[in-house]
């Protein structure tokens, strides 16, 4: 008799918003612009803001306590933690090894994975390869941002889109047919332009000049960036389902990374579902990047959109360009 399967199954979620919140009309105080402007175009009403001292480790943690604490499990089972953020707390030491001081989880390794937006799926899809190889790992996934430190808020366009926060999820392996079926991720690098923060590497070295010139902000073509998560999540969702052998109709929820509600009208029109099928939350969080769809998957977990048995599918896209999705058997 052949074994059954064993997958990556996530057995726990945890989410954390910092308390500060910044509505459209605080920002009508910073740039023209209007709550009605900026909510027809986003669909954005407010975001949360990492008070004063408060490090992207910070709000990894907290998420990463409840994803424990929704998985009975403690700090000391963890064997594998990897992060997902763009806004680190330092180039080095890894926010990983921030997060496990912090945690106090004695018995683990770590590291950072950097795919801006599609980070947080990037890092669920190596966790499970890492289980699928090893069954006895427990690997922490977060995805965690200070998006407001890299925003440049004399930029009507950018500033309006972006919050912070932070999510999690314990992954463990699982021999009962649920877990993660299928993934797709990739990236593109020609269009590494579309959305960057130009200075602060080895490319372009911190200096007075690039200070002055604002460029350790974010930059982003938003025209380019809506024609590509556009037609890409409407791909992977398509692609990923194809790769898990199941349709449309098979999946109770779509988890997609909180960019634009326009992106997502748009993707819910090409693949002819509702809207109802894809949860969404940018209205309070805005984008929070790599954190975006972890935060959304614990909240629908919590308010029980997602049950024991359902098929549900995470997408995300982001700078790089990069892009990525799993199916998952709940």
């Amino acid at each position: 008799m052949t074994p059954p399967k064993i997958r990556a199954a996530i057995v726990g979620t945890g989410s954390y918003l910092p308390e500060k919140v910044l509505t459209n009309a605080d920002l009508e105080k910073l740039v023209e612009t209007s709550d009605e402007w900026i909510f027809t175009r986003t669909g954005i009403r407010q975001r949360r803001v990492a008070a004063e001292g408060q490090a992207t480790s910070d709000l990894g943690v907290e998420a990463a306590r409840r994803a424990l604490d929704a998985a009975g499990l403690k700090p000391e089972d963890v064997t594998l933690i990897i992060t997902a953020t763009i806004t680190p707390d330092h180039f080095f030491p890894s926010t990983s090894c921030l997060i496990q001081k912090k945690l106090g989880a004695p018995n683990t390794g770590g590291f950072d994975l950097s795919a801006a937006c599609a980070g947080f799926v990037y890092a669920t899809i190596m966790g499970a390869r890492l289980i699928e190889a090893d069954p006895r790992q427990t690997v922490l996934v977060i995805g965690a941002e200070t998006l407001t430190r890299i925003t440049d808020f004399t930029d009507r366009a950018s500033c309006i889109l972006f919050g912070d926060g932070a999510g999690a999820a314990v992954l463990r392996a699982s021999d009962a047919g649920n877990g993660i079926l299928a993934s797709e991720y990739g990236v593109e690098g020609a269009g590494s332009d579309f959305m960057k923060v130009p200075a602060g590497g080895s490319a372009l070295p911190a200096s007075e000049e690039t200070v002055r010139q604002r460029l350790h902000y974010m930059q982003i073509n938003g025209r380019e960036t809506f024609r590509f998560a556009v037609v890409k999540m409407a791909d992977l969702v398509e692609a990923a389902l194809r790769d898990s052998g199941l349709t449309m109709n098979d999946v109770a929820l779509i988890v997609p990374h909180q960019v634009n509600s326009r992106i997502l009208q748009a993707a819910a029109e090409r693949l002819n579902i509702g809207m109802e099928k894809l949860y969404c939350n940018i209205d309070r969080f805005g984008n929070t990047s790599a954190a975006s769809v972890p935060i959304a998957l614990d909240e629908a977990v919590r308010a029980g959109r997602i049950k024991r048995g359902d098929a549900v599918v995470l997408v995300a896209f982001g700078g790089g360009l990069s892009w990525s999705s799993a199916v998952i058997r709940w």
